[in-house]
């Protein structure tokens, strides 16, 4: 049996803080772009596996994942 047999639907919670930045990340942005708070929130969904960080000419990007 394979574990997405088990669990039919997977949601991981995230704040209302975080789920209104993840709304507004529609395309790929540098991490520069956000304030100090936006960044904080960023690095958590990071965490979270909700936003991938790319490496591109020594500027930090971020966008949001599909899931």
């Amino acid at each position: 049996m394979k574990i997405n047999e088990l669990i039919q639907e997977f949601k991981i919670h995230t704040t209302n803080e975080e789920q209104s930045l993840l709304d507004k990340l529609i395309d790929v942005r540098p991490l520069h772009s956000f304030n100090h708070r936006d960044r904080f929130i960023i690095e958590n969904l990071i965490r979270k596996a909700l936003v991938s960080k790319i490496m591109k000419d020594k500027t930090v990007l971020v966008v949001k994942n599909d899931y």
